[in-house]
């Protein structure tokens, strides 16, 4: 069996402290199950910018180049606030996903249903709910040209972001929404501003061609972006797979991870396109939650997104089916019994720092497997 060639990127904040859990899985998955992970390391953010005095290591690039999948922890915090803008932290994160074509973000928000009290919505509203948002990741707002600041004089500047979008931009978030959908409850909703944005025309005219060129077996609606935020904490169990752009997918995203209770429980992916010859995708897995400088170090942080992220890892990069399910089962059943780290942490639950979340999940994802 060849090896399973993983790059784990730590970055800064609790990014080490969420990935020295997933360490934990993988050493357990070699010496138990004997899943053959050939694992390196590299930095990036912050952590990067100190070593080397860049976002990410030319060597590092090429590491994440070469791997099957990237697991990526976070990047950023208030020590790299005065650092030049082309290489602050988050421009590594930029360059991977931008250098590996990784243009379909995959961000599940799933409510446990022992976390359905945690969450800022009434625990009917968001009990067993499951939903997925696609968000276009190399396009759009984040990455268009020009994008200045110009001093105009008389103490005034100028700021310009260009959101652009091409058809085949479209077409590729499109298609994979419409697949995605097909192997969940078949509905998909796109959601843009066409009613002020040219971007968000020619979203909706490409989205409603593309699912009229082979995905009319799908249920497709369209939404407005704001009133698709609207809905989601309003009725989100009535979405499925939501597919939308750049910005508006890093917003309704964050939106949605609030309904699970916490930043700490969601997970993403973010895939490039099929390879024709092998049908592999690059890929890079990590959790939505963002570095959280201020409780770095502490040992209090969540590492159940980074532990879930994995999960998504062995599903869509090894097509490690069985595993990855019961990962998520092990997630699940540490939850039934009471483990809760401070950013879940509710009355008559027991408080647990993350090692010791981490250790817990290890331990009953071995369980499940004996």
């Amino acid at each position: 069996m060849p090896a399973r060639k993983l790059l784990l990127l730590p970055g800064d904040g609790i990014g080490p402290e969420a990935m020295a859990e997933v360490r934990k899985l993988i050493a357990a998955m070699d010496s138990h199950l004997q899943a053959g992970f050939d694992v390196e390391y590299g930095l990036v953010g912050g952590a990067a910018y100190d070593a080397h005095g860049q976002a990410i290591s030319e060597e590092d690039m090429g590491k994440a180049l070469d791997a099957d999948a990237v697991l990526f922890g976070a990047v950023g915090g208030p020590k790299w606030d005065g650092v030049p803008y082309e290489v602050r932290p988050e421009a590594g994160l930029l360059r991977l996903r931008k250098d590996l074509g990784l243009f379909a973000n995959l961000r599940p928000a799933i409510c446990y249903p022992a976390l359905a009290a945690s969450s800022s919505l009434k625990p009917e509203l968001v009990e067993g709910l499951d939903i997925l948002i696609l968000r276009e990741l190399t396009g759009g707002v984040y990455f268009g040209e020009p994008k200045t600041i110009t001093d105009l004089g008389n103490g005034q500047k100028r700021a310009v972001d260009t959101q652009v979008y091409d058809t085949y931009e479209i077409e590729r978030i499109a298609r994979a929404a419409f697949e995605l959908a097909r192997t969940r409850s078949g509905r998909v909703c796109s959601m843009e501003k066409r009613n002020v944005m040219k971007s968000g025309v020619l979203w909706h005219e490409v989205v409603a061609q593309t699912h009229r060129d082979g995905y009319t077996d799908v249920q497709l609606d369209h939404m407005l972006a704001d009133a698709g935020g609207m809905q989601l904490v309003r009725n989100p169990k009535q979405f499925d797979v939501i597919v939308t752009d750049n910005l508006f997918g890093d917003m309704l995203s964050d939106v949605a991870a609030m309904l699970t209770g916490s930043l700490g429980m969601l997970p993403s992916a973010s895939l490039g396109a099929p390879d024709e010859q092998t049908g592999k995708r690059r890929a890079l897995y990590e959790p939505v939650h963002g570095s959280a400088p201020d409780i770095a170090g502490q040992g209090i942080a969540n590492p159940l997104a980074m532990i879930a992220s994995f999960a998504m890892c062995l599903r869509y990069s090894f097509n490690m089916i069985a595993e990855a399910d019961r990962l998520e089962a092990a997630i699940a059943a540490v939850l039934d019994q009471g483990y809760r780290t401070r950013d879940i942490m509710s009355a008559g639950m027991t408080e647990v720092g993350t090692a010791t979340m981490g250790d817990a999940v290890v331990q009953k994802f071995l369980d499940l497997a004996a």
